[in-house]
């Protein structure tokens, strides 16, 4: 590993931490008021987040962290939304996509240092343009106008 090199960030169970030199091993927290035997997997489960009882560093406060849509089920009278975790790269252009109104979507992500607004932009633009509700430390947030 060179100098300039980060340590890797543990996100899984078992993973070092590495945030501020921690050491600390990485740990899931318990699932709460479980329901699978009525209807698995059920939203306890699913939701189930990581954690390091050293630093005390929370996945779900970790803006890298997102759920993103896996797929679609459509049943008898519903539709069930089954979501999977990523983990955003800071290394590159990475981002998630969220609903906006009916004519825009909103576009939430992250880019290496040194990454200017318009790179950003030519990657996520809409199809009629848009615009940056932020744009700051790594970290962006896009309306992007569909229609």
């Amino acid at each position: 590993m060179n100098a300039t090199d980060k340590p890797k960030l543990g996100y899984s169970d078992g993973d070092v931490c590495n945030r501020a030199a921690c050491a600390g091993v990485i740990e899931m927290h318990k699932s709460e008021d479980c329901s699978c035997h009525i209807n698995p997997p059920c939203f306890s489960c699913t939701s189930v987040t990581a954690f390091c009882p050293v630093c005390e560093w929370e996945e779900a406060d970790d803006p890298l962290v997102v759920q993103e849509i896996a797929s679609i089920h459509f049943g008898n009278d519903f539709a069930y939304v089954e979501r999977a975790k990523r983990i955003l790269d800071p290394t590159k252009i990475d981002y998630r996509i969220e609903m906006h109104s009916n004519a825009s979507q909103k576009v939430i992500g992250v880019y290496p240092d040194g990454t200017t607004r318009q790179e950003v932009e030519a990657v996520v633009k809409g199809t009629f343009g848009g615009r940056f509700s932020s744009f700051k430390d790594g970290r962006f947030e896009y309306i992007a106008y569909t229609d």
